[in-house]
């Protein structure tokens, strides 16, 4: 994981809007977009393990990826802290509001917990952890 003062945060493609990405980089954000780093069809379980090999911290809308088994065992194996935005059906506007606002308490979580986990943002920009290193690993080990 890069250090807490360098977090570098990976926009999936269903957050990866010109839009999104620009104003996060605006808020003073090191940014990564899928499309800058991955083919747009490129499986998930593909780019989470390259993502969590270079400590990106994941910021999504996909939930199915902490649905789907495949998925969460490249967030575990990689040590992937991941984010997912819950709220769907948001213009963009909202969910550039709601990822400023929650991104203080997103570089808190990544800094006081011990990689892999999976957190959720919800609409009103509050952040909680929803799957930690032990829950996945129990969740996994039962499957």
């Amino acid at each position: 994981m890069s250090s807490p003062s360098s977090i570098t945060f990976f926009i999936d493609r269903c957050l990866g809007s010109k839009r999104i990405v620009t104003a996060l980089r605006q808020a003073g954000l090191t940014i990564e977009s899928h499309d800058d780093n991955f083919a747009p069809a490129a499986p998930d379980v593909d780019w989470l393990s390259i993502v969590g090999e270079r400590g990106w911290v994941v910021l999504t809308k996909d939930a199915n990826i902490a649905r789907r088994t495949l998925e969460k065992m490249a967030v575990a194996r990689s040590g992937v802290c991941l984010f997912i935005l819950t709220s769907q059906n948001l213009s963009g506007n909202d969910m550039i509001e709601i990822l400023t606002k929650a991104i203080v308490p997103i570089q808190n979580l990544v800094r006081k917990h011990k990689a892999p986990f999976i957190a959720k943002i919800y609409r009103d920009s509050t952040v909680a952890i929803w799957r930690d290193r032990e829950d996945l690993s129990e969740e996994l080990n039962e499957s």
